[in-house]
């Protein structure tokens, strides 16, 4: 973050520790999205280094969070304007910047497959289920799939076991193959669940796994 005025280095801390939490964003004039406000989460702003009027910072937050926004949210707050000048993605989700391929290598990679070698593509295209890795997991019933490969919430019955989470975090759906079929929102956390013989556990938001890939049953 570049700001256009000299500003207290003690000053900088105090204000980016304040935009740790539930933050309001209008997305830019340039963004794909509708330009109306709403809320993201700010999980953590770290500063790694102060240089003159260049903030070096490292942050965690919600998915939608603008960055280039946020940096004009802290600068207008400091007192001055300021902008972002350069961002780099370390993570997102279970992939860090270690995980990261160029598109050079999957351009070989596809090339190398195309002439019937397959070691190089299998190493830079995964399965789905590396993707939710740092989820919490429900695994349910084979019985159960196809319901919510149909977009069905899932409900108590259908489970097989669980990992341990809290309501309203989001919950990867599996398989007992651990096959990823959908995520959701709990609408309980694991111990209620575990209580319960009935009633809906999660609101599935994204189905996965193609319909039919188990077989329909009636319980």
């Amino acid at each position: 973050m570049h700001l256009h005025d000299d500003v207290a280095i003690s000053r900088i801390h105090k204000v980016m520790k304040e935009f740790i939490g539930k933050i309001k964003q209008t997305p830019p004039m340039k963004s794909a999205v509708k330009k109306e406000e709403r809320e993201r989460e700010i999980y953590y702003i770290g500063i790694l280094e102060i240089k003159g009027k260049d903030v070096l910072f490292k942050v965690g937050c919600e998915a939608g969070t603008y960055i280039r926004t946020l940096c004009i949210q802290i600068s207008n707050s400091l007192g001055t304007r300021g902008h972002m000048q350069q961002l780099i993605r370390t993570k997102a989700g279970a992939f860090t910047d270690k995980d990261w391929v160029s598109l050079f290598d999957l351009k070989d990679a596809y090339q190398f497959y195309l002439e019937g070698k397959e070691e190089e593509i299998r190493k830079v295209i995964l399965p789905i289920e590396r993707a939710v890795e740092h989820l919490p997991k429900i695994w349910i019933l084979d019985g159960a799939v196809d319901a919510i490969c149909h977009g069905i919430d899932l409900n108590i019955p259908g489970i097989s076991k669980l990992n341990k989470f809290e309501k309203d975090e989001i919950i990867a759906i599996m398989t007992l193959k651990d096959e990823l079929v959908a995520v959701g929102k709990a609408v309980l956390n694991s111990e209620e669940i575990l209580k319960e013989e009935k009633g809906k556990a999660v609101n599935v938001h994204k189905v996965f796994m193609k319909a039919e890939t188990y077989p329909h049953r009636i319980n």
